[in-house]
Parts: C-alpha cells; sequence; structure tokens
C-alpha cells in the first residue's frame, strides 16, 4: 500500500511481488489498512472499555487442556 501510495505503478507492485496478473495485485490493494481502521472505528462500540487482556477463566483452562 505504501507503494501504491508513493505513486508506484500497479504493474509494478505487480512484478514485484511476483504476481501474473494484475488482477491478483488489485485484492491487495483493496486491502488499506486506513479504510479499515475508519471502518471498524464506525462499528465499535462506544460503551466499551479497554480493560486489558484478555484472561479465561479456570474452566476455560480446563476445557482447552481436555482438548
Amino acid at each position: 500500500m505504501r507503494l501504491l501510495q508513493a505513486g508506484v505503478d500497479t504493474t509494478v507492485i505487480a512484478l514485484w511481488l511476483g504476481h501474473e496478473q494484475i488482477s491478483t495485485t488489485n485484492i491487495y490493494i483493496h486491502a488499506d489498512m486506513t479504510l479499515k481502521e475508519e471502518a471498524i472505528a464506525k462499528v465499535a462500540p462506544s460503551e466499551v472499555s479497554a480493560q486489558g487482556r484478555y484472561q479465561p477463566t479456570d474452566a476455560v483452562i480446563t476445557f482447552l487442556e481436555a482438548l
């Protein structure tokens, strides 16, 4: 994405990535992280606060260890 934003032609990016077809490269071009972050910000519930890292309960750990 940085190459594209810097003005590098899509065909050059495709060659560098080893893509045989431009359509393969286009998949990656449409996966712009800035757009994804903006979309996630629009749907994230505002009332949820960041409470740190998830800590599973003992029951969850027991279940996972039994797998």
